[in-house]
């Protein structure tokens, strides 16, 4: 299985603890620009009512993509 890489408007989750932002592993957030040529995001984190409370540089090894539905066929 290969990992996808991180694009634009992705929903992502951290990976990592980032205590400075108050953010923990797991958080989600929404990928809205990208930084260095692709090297690194700018992840928007929002709450329920869609008010940004924070938004951060992160690289790739901070996020994971996350996934709503099948990209391919599974076969067993």
């Amino acid at each position: 299985m290969s990992k996808s890489m991180p694009e634009l408007l992705d929903v992502v989750a951290l990976t990592v603890n980032l205590s400075e932002y108050n953010l923990l592993s797991g958080q989600v957030g929404s990928i809205v620009e990208l930084l260095a040529d692709g090297a690194a995001f700018e992840v928007e984190f929002s709450d329920s009512n869609g008010q940004t409370y924070e938004s951060v540089g992160l690289l790739p090894q901070q996020i994971m993509v996350l996934h709503f539905e099948i990209k391919a066929p599974i076969s067993f």
